[in-house]
């Protein structure tokens, strides 16, 4: 029997994508771009920026895969008629990279009928590149990858991610307060792609944030399911805008029943 070539390929127009919008983000980010002086040019400059990384993943796949639908970050939606989507966050974590802090990355999926069968995720600063494939598994560099044996969830190391508006930071900062007497401890990466690719590689526990878009967790929840990990959202659904969780497993369900406990899935 032959095996589907598909997954291959895609995988490999992916890596190929990544690597290339990672660079132009990594090399054409300006050194002083976080303290310069006006209020608006670096923001303008961060968004130049990413805008430019999905036009490359964009006409990259475009070139090659010509018949694929695409989901952007930043707005290139295409239809596609292959059964093929690609799903593409061209610069995850830009407060990261306003700032010169190296947690951001670049992530591209590729969906088949709605399922995700390859999952990059590009670190440039940190030089790691993680892939994964539906029933192939996940890498680091290459390096199969394994998430942590679960701890107790009292030792359990978890992090999240909070919104921008005020409102709901407030309630999102509740859920953590409760949350922290009951595991290790909290960590706030600033990036759900690098979060979720980090549980993969067992750098954490566990991981929970409510509010993100298909493009943030669709390569990094493949990532941690490929490593060992479960992935929800609310018990018995599907990672969501709602919320999603990834955690080894032994860690996933209790924390995933605290934090319905705690309304972590509302505002």
């Amino acid at each position: 029997m032959t095996s589907d070539p598909l997954p291959d390929e895609l995988l490999a127009h992916a890596l190929e994508a990544a690597r290339r919008a990672g660079a132009l983000l990594r090399d054409g980010r300006p050194a002083d771009l976080g303290v310069q002086a006006t209020k608006s040019s670096p923001i303008d400059v961060v968004t130049e920026m990413d805008i430019a990384a999905e036009k490359l993943i964009a006409g990259h796949l475009a070139d090659h895969r010509p018949d694929d639908g695409l989901l952007g970050e930043e707005g290139g939606v295409t239809a596609g008629v292959s059964g093929v989507r690609w799903v593409v966050d061209p610069l995850d974590g830009t407060v990261n990279y306003l700032y010169g802090l190296p947690t951001w990355a670049v992530s591209i999926a590729a969906e088949r009928d709605g399922e995700t069968l390859v999952g990059v995720v590009v670190v440039p600063m940190r030089d790691e590149t993680f892939h994964a494939v539906l029933g192939g598994g996940a890498f680091l560099n290459g390096r199969p990858l394994r998430c942590r044996p679960a701890p107790p969830l009292d030792q359990a190391l978890v992090s999240t991610g909070f919104n921008y508006v005020a409102e709901v930071r407030a309630h999102q900062a509740d859920v953590a307060q409760r949350l922290i007497p009951r595991v290790r401890d909290i960590r706030r990466g600033g990036s759900a792609a690098v979060d979720l690719a980090d549980v993969a590689a067992g750098r954490l526990d566990g991981y929970y944030e409510r509010g993100l878009h298909p493009w943030d967790l669709a390569a990094g929840a493949l990532l941690a399911r490929e490593a060992g990990a479960l992935t929800g959202g609310r018990p018995g659904t599907p990672p969501s805008r709602e919320l999603t969780v990834a955690a080894s497993p032994g860690v996933f369900e209790p924390l995933q029943e605290l934090l319905e406990e705690f309304g972590a899935w509302h505002d």
